[in-house]
């Protein structure tokens, strides 16, 4: 069986495929995160007693301990989903995003090519560079215009986004000038279990569950296409196995959705699934003052990894959606734990002058 050195495995996206990458044996992992405030060991607790899953506390912009690493286990790919990643938080304190979307990742791809270079040939040619990135990076789409390619050119808004496509950069560099065989792959927004609740989804549920107000940025008709996690960590395998060497393939739920009309959504399900007395979910909505260089639309084309992998999502927004919703309704205790005070200071430092 292969091995994998999974980046930021504690994470959401990371979490979900480390979980799927065991279940179905596609191979031993190591994973590297520095338990920042949205990883979370206790998404992996299953995987507390496999002897095929490994967790190492570690920033992966240590050059020295990654090094170590890639040295002591031999790993036949690297998956790179380490990243900070909420829009707000970069527009509040960008550093933190450029020392580790654009820093760590230079020193991650440093780390590799040193070790890619001592393999034998035959494990050279085995061996990926996987990276895992956003349509964010893509900028803004006006209401008609039409869907992200790979080929479309990186217009960036906001400091996070810059951070990224910055990262992309140079992963696309270390493949063209040193032959570093990598992969790209650009998302849009995810959604499923063991998701940070400062994101959209997660946040209403929880919300709503408490009965406090729902805020919803602007008018709430910015569009996201939304990808359920699972169908996400697919794509990513089925990029690590049979993409091709130095491309990148964009991954998308082909499911856009107003702001409005998500949150509208898990209001209903919750009327359902959780109801209130003399309470309509929908009636805690609350328009909250726009964040700064909202992007209006994302959206993204799909055709080439359908044409060359076979990939598409198995999951409608709606079926994805109501297991979403069930996962938190049922692991109360896992938000529990990561809604620290950290977290509720955070969420007063966002949303209170709104």
């Amino acid at each position: 069986m292969k091995t994998f050195l999974v980046t930021g495995g504690a994470g959401f996206i990371g979490s979900n495929f480390v979980l799927k990458a065991r279940h179905g044996q596609w191979a031993h992992i190591i994973n590297l995160d520095q338990l920042t405030y949205a990883s979370n060991p206790n998404s992996l607790a299953v995987l507390a007693d496999d002897p095929g899953y490994e967790f190492i506390r570690g920033d992966i912009g240590d050059l020295d301990l990654v090094a170590s690493i890639l040295l002591r286990y031999r790993p036949d790919a690297i998956l790179n989903f380490a990243a900070e990643s909420h829009v707000d938080r970069s527009i509040i304190g960008p550093e933190t995003f450029v020392q580790t979307n654009v820093v760590g990742t230079f020193r991650l791809l440093e780390a590799t090519r040193s070790y890619w270079g001592s393999l034998p040939l035959e494990a050279r040619n085995i061996f990926r560079f996987l990276h895992v990135s956003t349509d964010e990076v893509y900028g803004s789409l006006g209401p008609n215009d039409p869907p992200f390619c790979e080929d479309t050119p990186y217009a960036p808004n906001s400091p996070y986004s810059a951070s990224k496509a910055a990262s992309d950069h140079l992963v696309r560099a270390y493949h063209h000038t040193y032959g570093l065989p990598t992969l790209t792959t650009n998302c849009s927004n995810n959604y499923g279990p063991y998701q940070f609740p400062e994101k959209l989804i997660p946040l209403t549920i929880l919300s709503a569950l408490k009965g406090s107000p729902l805020p919803i940025y602007g008018d709430g008709q910015n569009i996201r296409d939304w990808l359920y996690v699972e169908d996400h960590c697919d794509a990513i395998y089925q990029v690590l196995e049979q993409g091709n060497v130095g491309e990148t393939y964009n991954i998308g739920g082909l499911n856009e959705k107003t702001n409005l009309a998500v949150v509208e959504s898990i209001c209903t399900l919750l009327d359902d699934l959780a109801p209130k007395i003399d309470l309509k979910h929908s009636s805690l909505i609350t328009f909250v003052k726009d964040r700064p260089g909202h992007d209006k639309r994302y959206a993204i084309n799909c055709k080439k990894i359908h044409a060359e992998l076979g990939w598409k999502p198995r999951e409608s927004f709606e079926s994805g959606l109501l297991k979403t919703v069930k996962w938190y309704l049922e692991n109360f205790d896992w938000v529990e734990q990561v809604q620290s005070d950290s977290y509720h200071d955070w969420m007063h430092k966002n949303y209170a002058a709104r």
